[in-house]
């Protein structure tokens, strides 16, 4: 699967909201630097090249869906970024967020308690 640029990724996160939308409903989920209708238009069918997003025609309109769900797009991007940054250690992760202070100890302890219980 290819990688997303930080646009698709928006637009994805608005499909995944929406479950499926026109180009027109998209746009209008957009709040801040809202591109032009046709460069939308070409992000979408960008993802459709990709395999992000199928489609349904209404005459000359399509209705946009997303092809993989939130979920695994979650855990394919979360994957490779601990693949690239972190050499595939989740302990490496998680001490990078200890270190930048963004997980408490009682969160540390909380992560531990899940993971016994799943065991």
């Amino acid at each position: 699967m290819k990688k997303l640029t930080n646009k698709e990724e928006e637009v994805m996160k608005i499909l995944w909201k929406l479950e499926k939308a026109f180009v027109k409903e998209i746009l209008a989920e957009i709040d801040e630097d809202r591109p032009h209708y046709n460069t939308l238009s070409t992000i979408v069918r960008n993802l459709e090249d990709k395999n992000y997003v199928g489609h349904e025609a209404f005459g000359n309109t399509h209705r946009y869906y997303p092809l993989i769900s939130k979920e695994a797009y979650r855990k394919r991007f979360v994957n490779a970024r601990i693949a690239d940054f972190y050499d595939n250690s989740y302990k490496s992760l998680v001490s990078f967020f200890a270190k930048e202070e963004k997980i408490s100890v009682e969160e540390l302890k909380e992560i531990i308690e899940l993971i016994e219980k799943n065991k």
